[in-house]
C-alpha cells in the first residue's frame, strides 16, 4: 500500500537518477500528511523531507526527518530576524516527530513554510544558467511568463523559506520559482504533480537554451587549447598527476580523479575559459566541493611536461596567495559571531584544469574526488546556458565566503566521523588477486585507503577488487612485473585512477622448492625474475610518484624468513627473498630524504589462501618435510615458539601497522610473522 514516505522516496529517487535534474546528494525533497499519534492517538500533521547530508537518488526513508507541522509553523512567530537565523536550524530539533530519522538541513524551512503538500528543491544545470544569467530574472518572466517566479538571491534558511511562501501566495498560478544564483523549487498537490512541475521547468529552461541560445556560447576554439589524441592526453595526464597531487595536498593530504570528458576538453579549448574560470562557480554545492575557482594552467596543449610542471607551481603560489587575500578580505565582515569566522580550511585548488589534458579533481576521498569534478562538469554546463542567453553572473565572492565559511557548514564537517588510519592514501599491491597480497589489499581498504590491486590475470585483480568495494575504494589492474613497460603502464592507469601512490607493496611472488641439483637455471631466473627484478622494477617505477607528491609514502616487501634461514631444497627461492631484503635496506637508505619509508616483512608457513602453496609448493614441501600436504599447515604451526598457524590476514595487519601513523619514525626493518622461528631471528 502506498504511504506518504514511501511515495516521497520514489519521487525523490526517480528525480535523484537523473543527473539533468540535480547533482549528487544536491536538492530536497518533501511530503506532507497526516499520521495518527501514538501519543494521543488524535491525528497529526508531519512533513517527511531529506535530511542533511543525503542523496536524492539513494534516499531511504532513514534518511527523512520527520516533523510537526503546527510545531514547525509556529517557529514563524520567535523567529529573531535575518541576523539570528542560523538559530532556527537548532529549533527544528524541536519540532521532530518520533525516534530516529536524519537531522533537517538548512532548507527545511523552504518546505515547510510553502503552502503545498509536495515541494522538490533541486539543481539542475538548465535552472541554474538562468538563476546565474546577468539578467535572469527578465529570462525568466519570458521563458515561463506567470507560471515561474523570481527569488533574488538569498543564502539558504529560514527568510528564505518565508521570501518563497510570500511569492507562492502572490502568484497562485506559479508552479515554482527560480532561485537566483542557486537552483530551482516546484510544488504540487500531489506528489506526480510536483514531479512534472519540477520537470517541467527543468524542460522549459533547457529548451528555451536551445532555441534561443547562441550556438558557441563559448566563442571560438583556440587552437593551440584543442585536445591531444587519447593517449598522448593520458600520458601527460599520468606524469602531471604526481604534482597536481602535491599541489591539492600542501595543507592536507587529498585523493584525485581524472576526467577528459568531451564537455570538459571543448570548454578548455575555447577562447572563454580563462575569464570564465576565473568567475568561479555559482550554485552552493558546487564552490562548497569545488573551492570559489579551479586552477587553470596557462600552457597550450603541447607544452612540455617539464614546462607545465614549473608553471603549475608557480600557478599554485599565486593561487594560495590569491585565496588567502579572498579569506582574509571577507572572514572579518562576514560573521556577526563574537568569536568570528573559522579557521581557513586551506588554500589549496580543489579543481585544477589542463588544456588538451582535462581536469584534475580532490577531496578526502575518492568518492568525494570524482564528485568534485562532476560538479565542476555541472558549473560548465550551467556556464555554458548562462552565456548562451545571456552572460554568467554567479553570486559575489562575498556570498560565497558567507557559505564557504558559514557556522552551519562549520558545525557539518565537525559532525563527520573521524578519518580513518589510512584515510587519503593510495595503496597499490602487487599479485593482490589472491592469498597473501589480497588480504593485505583488504586490510588497507577497511582501513580507509584507495586500494589498487594489480596481478598478472586481469580477470582475478577485478574480481578481488569487486569483492572488496566499488571502483571509489578498489580496482584491478592487469601487470607482469618482469616487463617494464608493463609496470609503467599500470602505474599510469594508478595513479590516473586515484590521482597519485602512497603505499607500494612489492607482494608478487612465485615458488619454485628444489635442491641445488635439481634447480635448473630457467628455474632460478624465472624465481628472481619475478620477485627480485619484479620489486625492482616497480619500486623504481613507483618512486618518482611519491617523492614528486612531496608526501612521503612507504614501500613494503613481501620477503619470506626464507631470506635469513638456511632451508633445505629451497635455494632459489631462499635466495632471491634474501635480494629482496636486502633491496629493503639500500631503498630505506635512498627514499629516506623524500620522507618515504621502506620496511619488510617476513612471513612464514602461510598455507592457508595462498597462491604460491596452492600453484605446487605445498605439496613440495610436504614432500620433503615426508607429511600430507593437508597438514603442512599445521606441521608448521607445531614448529613455531607460539604454536599457532601463519594465515593472510596476520601478514596484512603488518602492512597495516608499518603503514599507519603509529610507526612513522620506523625504516629499514622486517618484521617476522611466522609465529616464532628460532632459527630465522634477526641478528
Amino acid at each position: 500500500m502506498a504511504t506518504t514516505p514511501g511515495d516521497l522516496i520514489a519521487r525523490s529517487n526517480r528525480l535523484g537518477s537523473d543527473p539533468r535534474v540535480t547533482n549528487y546528494a544536491g536538492g530536497n525533497t518533501s511530503a506532507k500528511g497526516t499520521e495518527i499519534d501514538p501519543v494521543t492517538g488524535e491525528p497529526v500533521e508531519l512533513m517527511w523531507v531529506k535530511g542533511s547530508g543525503g542523496d536524492l537518488g539513494t534516499l531511504t526513508e532513514s534518511g527523512l526527518a520527520v516533523l510537526r507541522l503546527d510545531r514547525l509553523r509556529a517557529l514563524v512567530d520567535v523567529y529573531p530576524g535575518l541576523d539570528r537565523e542560523d538559530e532556527m536550524v537548532a529549533a527544528f530539533d524541536y519540532t521532530l516527530h518520533g525516534k530516529g530519522g536524519a537531522a533537517p538541513s538548512i532548507d527545511t524551512a523552504m518546505h515547510g513554510l510553502v503552502d503545498a503538500a509536495h515541494v522538490d528543491h533541486l539543481h539542475p544545470d538548465s535552472g541554474i544558467a538562468f538563476a546565474s544569467a546577468k539578467d535572469g530574472e527578465k529570462l525568466t518572466k519570458t521563458a515561463f511568463g506567470d507560471k515561474v517566479a523570481w527569488v533574488d538571491w538569498r543564502r539558504p534558511g529560514f527568510q528564505l523559506g518565508l521570501d518563497i511562501a510570500a511569492i507562492k501566495a502572490a502568484n497562485p498560478q506559479a508552479v515554482g520559482v527560480i532561485l537566483g544564483g542557486h537552483g530551482i523549487t516546484a510544488w504540487g498537490a500531489t506528489s506526480k504533480e510536483a514531479e512534472q512541475n519540477s520537470l517541467w521547468i527543468i524542460r522549459t529552461a533547457e529548451e528555451y537554451i536551445a532555441a534561443k541560445g547562441r550556438k558557441n556560447p563559448f566563442g571560438a576554439t583556440v587552437k593551440k587549447n584543442v585536445a591531444l589524441p587519447v593517449a598522448e592526453r593520458r600520458a601527460k595526464a599520468a606524469a602531471l598527476a604526481a604534482t597536481i597531487r602535491g599541489i591539492a595536498s600542501h595543507d592536507r593530504p587529498m585523493v584525485g580523479h581524472f576526467t577528459d570528458s568531451d564537455v570538459v576538453l571543448d570548454f578548455l579549448a575555447s577562447a572563454s575559459a580563462p575569464r570564465l574560470a576565473a568567475l568561479g562557480t555559482s550554485c552552493p554545492d558546487h564552490f562548497l566541493r569545488t573551492k570559489v575557482k579551479p586552477l587553470l594552467l596557462d600552457l597550450p596543449a603541447n607544452a612540455s611536461v617539464e614546462a607545465s610542471i614549473a608553471r603549475l607551481k608557480e600557478l599554485h603560489e599565486a593561487y594560495r596567495a590569491d585565496y588567502t587575500a579572498y579569506y582574509e578580505k571577507y572572514a572579518e565582515v562576514s560573521t556577526s559571531s563574537t568569536t568570528g569566522s573559522p579557521p581557513m580550511r586551506g588554500a589549496d585548488p580543489l579543481i585544477v584544469l589542463v588544456p588538451g589534458v582535462g581536469m584534475f579533481s580532490y577531496g578526502a576521498n575518492k568518492q568525494t574526488a570524482r564528485v568534485a569534478g562532476e560538479f565542476y562538469v555541472n558549473a560548465i554546463n550551467v556556464m555554458r546556458g548562462a552565456e548562451a542567453i545571456s552572460s554568467y553572473a554567479p553570486i559575489s565572492d562575498a556570498e560565497k565566503f558567507r557559505i564557504e565559511y558559514w557556522a552551519l557548514e562549520e558545525a557539518k564537517l565537525a559532525r563527520m566521523p573521524k578519518p580513518k588510519s589510512h584515510a587519503t592514501r593510495v595503496a597499490l599491491v602487487t599479485g593482490a588477486a589472491s592469498g597473501i597480497g589480497k588480504a593485505i589489499a583488504t586490510r588497507l581498504a577497511a582501513d580507509g585507503a584507495c586500494v589498487i590491486i594489480a596481478d598478472l590475470d586481469l580477470a582475478k585483480a577485478q574480481a578481488a577488487a569487486a569483492e572488496i568495494g566499488d571502483t571509489d575504494v578498489a580496482i584491478g589492474l592487469q601487470v607482469n612485473v618482469t616487463d617494464a613497460a608493463a609496470i609503467a603502464t599500470m602505474v599510469q592507469d594508478a595513479v590516473l585512477a586515484f590521482g597519485g601512490l602512497d603505499i607500494v607493496v612489492n607482494n608478487a611472488g612465485v615458488s619454485l622448492s628444489k635442491p641445488l641439483l635439481e634447480t635448473t637455471e630457467q628455474d632460478w631466473d624465472f624465481q628472481h625474475d619475478i620477485m627480485a627484478k619484479g620489486s625492482f622494477l616497480v619500486s623504481k617505477a613507483t618512486a618518482p610518484v611519491l617523492i614528486e607528491q612531496g608526501m612521503g609514502g612507504d614501500v613494503i616487501y613481501i620477503s619470506s624468513k626464507n631470506s635469513v634461514f638456511a632451508g633445505p631444497n629451497n635455494i632459489a627461492y631462499s635466495a632471491t627473498k634474501a635480494d629482496q631484503a636486502h633491496q629493503v635496506r639500500l631503498l630505506a637508505v635512498e627514499l629516506g630524504e623524500h620522507g618515504i619509508k621502506v620496511n619488510g616483512i617476513n612471513p612464514d608457513g602461510v598455507v592457508r589462501g595462498s597462491g604460491i602453496f596452492a600453484a605446487g609448493w605445498g605439496a613440495n614441501r610436504a614432500k620433503t618435510y615426508g607429511i600430507d600436504e593437508q597438514d603442512l599447515g599445521k606441521f608448521y604451526a607445531q614448529r613455531t615458539i607460539l604454536k599457532r598457524e601463519v594465515l593472510p590476514e596476520n601478514v596484512a595487519n603488518a602492512v597495516s601497522v608499518l603503514t599507519g601513523p603509529d610507526l612513522s619514525h620506523t625504516t629499514g626493518l622486517h618484521i617476522p610473522v611466522d609465529a616464532g622461528v628460532a632459527a630465522a631471528f634477526l641478528r
